[in-house]
C-alpha cells in the first residue's frame, strides 16, 4: 500500500486532497500534518513513499520542510501544492529535485497527475 503524508494547515485543504487522491489512486494509506513541525515527526516516524506539502504554514515553512527531509532522505519524494507562486520559492523549492510543482486550488486534472507520477514512481 502507498503512504502519502499530506502536510497542510488548512483541514480544507488536506480533505480535498484525500478525497481527491483517493479517488485516483485507490489504495493508499493517508496521514495528515498540520504544519512543518509536525510534518517533520510524521515524516520520520511513517516513512511515508510521498509528501505532498504546502509552502505557507505556520512553525515551519513548506522550503524548510522539503530541506530537512532531502537532507535525512535525499530520495525522498515530495509533490508541492501551494498558493505562492513567486518565482524565485519556485526555483528554491524545484532546485531539492522534488517530484512537482502545483498551484492551488487542487482540482481534478491535478490530481490525476499527482496520482500518476506516484503510480510512476512505484511501477518505474
Amino acid at each position: 500500500m502507498t503512504k502519502v503524508l499530506i502536510v497542510d494547515d488548512s483541514v480544507f485543504s488536506q480533505k480535498i486532497a484525500a478525497n481527491l487522491i483517493k479517488k485516483y489512486m485507490g489504495d493508499v494509506e493517508l496521514s495528515f500534518a498540520n504544519d512543518g513541525e509536525e510534518g517533520i515527526e510524521l515524516y520520520e516516524k511513517l516513512k511515508p513513499d510521498f509528501v505532498i506539502t504546502d509552502l505557507l504554514m505556520p512553525k515551519l515553512s513548506g522550503q524548510e520542510l522539503i530541506r530537512r527531509i532531502k537532507a535525512h532522505d535525499k530520495f525522498a519524494e515530495i509533490i508541492v501544492v501551494s498558493a505562492d507562486v513567486q518565482k524565485n520559492i519556485r526555483e528554491e523549492v524545484e532546485a531539492y529535485n522534488i517530484l512537482s510543482f502545483l498551484n492551488k486550488p487542487l482540482q481534478d486534472e491535478k490530481a490525476q497527475l499527482i496520482c500518476n507520477l506516484m503510480r510512476e514512481k512505484i511501477h518505474g
